[in-house]
């Protein structure tokens, strides 16, 4: 069986801390290098119901893409719910690793992931690196569909993959639009507008848009009619640990490791339940079908709302 330190280190070739932004806080968080690693956990977020599940499942060692301390702290009593996160891992000998937006601009990274899940051909990053030569990596991607759909039609077709959540997917501009092109970012993505209207895409699809960008870059028809599509954070960014998951196997695989590698199923969306707008008042918006959810991830799945 690998060391947690050589596991670590297949990681950071995936996913090199170097890459993440300034502000992040990525790389190992708890964990001791020499001890054995038999089985890993893929998750979206470290809190407690995942870590949870990393003990149930017996895992050495969760990988997690959101950082369980992002801005510093100055205690890990377990009286404080993060704390306790890291009392769990530590007496149940769990390690745990996080890869942030350096798996954000991975090639391929959340974005690619993301698109796959939506059948979307990728065909270049919506803003590169630009200390990559050959293009491929960089936040966000540009992609293209196979056969034009409408916004509505791409709607219900983002709503009907990606995972359940109580939100499902909002949707701004013309239902009956045709989509050709499209841009993907997992997560926050509304810092993105100038490069989305650069891009000259359809429609953009991704997650937390706040009202007063939406409204503006909605507001702003220079660059033509293009489609906001938003999707909840967690469920554009969980495709990513299937994917990620695959990349270990195949470390695994190479290396005679024989790991066993799991991707958590446990929804972790903080949002758990939408009641739709009465109909006593006249209302615009267009009903989007199978826009409130999609059925649970699989028929094993446990605990995730519909």
């Amino acid at each position: 069986m690998p060391r947690l330190s050589e596991v670590i280190s297949a990681l950071d070739d995936l996913w090199p801390a170097e890459r993440a932004e300034s502000w992040d806080a990525v790389g190992t968080v708890v964990g001791d290098p020499d001890q054995e690693v038999t089985r890993v956990l893929f998750a979206v977020d470290p809190v407690q119901e995942t870590v949870d599940e990393a003990v149930k499942l017996g895992a050495d060692l969760l990988v997690t893409h959101h950082p369980l301390y992002l801005r510093g702290t100055t205690t890990v009593a377990a009286s404080t719910f993060k704390g306790r996160v890291v009392h769990t891992l530590i007496k149940n000998d769990i390690a745990l690793h996080v890869a942030h937006t350096n798996a954000d601009t991975a090639e391929p990274g959340v974005s690619d992931a993301l698109a796959g899940a939506l059948g979307l051909r990728v065909v270049r990053p919506l803003v590169p690196d630009p200390s990559d030569p050959e293009g491929r990596r960089g936040l966000g991607r540009v992609c293209e569909l196979d056969a034009p759909l409408t916004v509505r039609e791409f709607a219900a077709r983002a709503a009907e993959r990606l995972p359940a959540t109580a939100q499902g997917v909002r949707v701004a501009g013309d239902p009956d639009a045709p989509v050709r092109t499209v841009a993907v970012s997992g997560g926050s993505g509304d810092s993105l507008f100038d490069h989305v209207r650069a891009a000259g895409v359809d429609a953009f699809l991704t997650a937390d848009l706040r009202h007063h960008p939406a409204s503006e870059f909605m507001a702003d028809r220079a660059h033509g009619p293009l489609a906001l599509l938003d999707a909840a954070h967690w469920a554009t960014e969980w495709p990513w640990c299937e994917l990620a998951a695959a990349q270990l196997d195949e470390i695994s695989d190479r290396h005679g490791w024989d790991l066993r590698v799991h991707v958590s199923r446990t929804v972790t969306d903080p949002w758990t339940a939408h009641a739709a707008s009465s109909r006593a008042h006249p209302s615009p918006t267009a009903t989007l079908p199978g826009s409130a959810a999609r059925a649970p991830l699989d028929s094993e799945s446990s605990g995730a709302p519909n």
